[in-house]
């Protein structure tokens, strides 16, 4: 098996060329078209994007990715060997998360080349015909080289940031849901997104974060979509509150911890009422300690740190 990954796009001759080749140099092997609206020209986003998309196929595929700005240029043409299966395409990064996450892997420096080779489709032109030898069981000519050579250490291991925008403006994100603490809230250009479990869990129009099927972050809108609710795009930043989530665990008992969602401007925001329950626990002490006459009790705020209700004799002085 064979499986496309490419910024390629859905439309336009290029899909269909690598195809042809692949039919000609492995014909019979199935080809599987993963995905061909990678982020453009941006390998970082790509290499996240592509390593959480890799656990349903089996441990002898062959995929063949190319995001490759640097096209023509340099950058070597590599095979990547990680937990069985192989990678063909650009040494720019896009391999660096596939590889930090195998627990067995190797990476080779591609040395052949075809006679006519076009200097901006090498994805057609040298790409897709090893993918297709090396899915016959063929060898393909390659150098065996230290894996640090293809390696990006400097990347985190989880990316904050939108690395793909589906067709329902959904945006997912290079963060794993599981390396998220319980609870947490997401700020998303000031947007300040709860978590569930799925989109009917709210009314609609509402935005959330949720654990997608592929185990990353994803920011949705109850039928509607995230990128125009919240005015993100691929590359953009967001940050994580996990001081939220645990302010907010001390009133979910009560089975209130959140209102309901309401309109600001385009956008669906969420409140959560802790805030509420930390004031009202900041100013109670005043119905216990100062009258209805009693001077300090217009000031709320200094009465609340300083006032009355700090010692028994200004509580005294306060009831008199």
């Amino acid at each position: 098996m064979i499986v496309l990954f490419t910024d390629f796009g859905e439309v336009g001759p290029y899909v269909g060329q690598v195809k042809a080749v692949l039919e000609r140099d492995a014909p019979g092997i199935p080809v599987i078209d993963l995905l061909h609206d990678a982020p453009m020209f941006q390998a970082r986003a790509s290499s996240y994007l592509l390593a959480s998309l890799i656990d349903v196929f089996p441990a002898n595929v062959v995929f063949l990715c190319v995001v490759d700005p640097g096209v023509g240029s340099s950058r070597a043409p590599a095979i990547v060997s990680a937990d069985g299966r192989r990678f063909v395409g650009p040494d720019n990064g896009l391999f660096e998360i596939v590889m930090r996450r195998a627990n067995e892997r190797s990476f080779r420096r591609i040395t052949w080349e075809p006679k006519d080779m076009s200097a901006s489709f090498h994805g057609r032109d040298l790409f897709a015909p090893v993918a297709a030898r090396l899915a016959k069981g063929d060898d393909v000519a390659s150098e065996l080289r230290p894996e640090e050579e293809a390696r990006r250490p400097h990347w985190p291991n989880d990316l904050k940031e939108i690395i793909y925008l589906d067709k329902f403006g959904n945006a997912m994100t290079g963060l794993r849901a599981k390396n998220v603490p319980a609870g947490s809230e997401m700020i998303v250009n000031g947007h300040r997104l709860t978590r569930a479990r799925t989109f009917s869990d709210l009314p609609e129009g509402s935005a959330f974060w949720y654990e997608n099927s592929s185990g990353l972050v994803e920011f949705a809108v109850n039928q509607g979509g995230a990128k125009a609710a919240l005015g993100v795009d691929v590359g953009s930043e967001f940050s994580i509150d996990t001081a939220q989530g645990a302010a907010s665990a001390v009133f979910s008992s009560t089975g209130r911890d959140r209102c309901p969602p309401f309109q600001n401007g385009n956008h669906q925001t969420t409140i959560w009422t802790s805030s509420w329950a930390i004031l009202f626990l900041l100013l109670s002490p005043l119905a216990q300690c100062c009258s209805p006459g009693c001077p300090r009790a217009g000031s709320a705020a200094v009465s609340a740190l300083s006032g009355c209700w700090r010692s028994r004799r200004s509580r005294r002085r306060c009831r008199q």
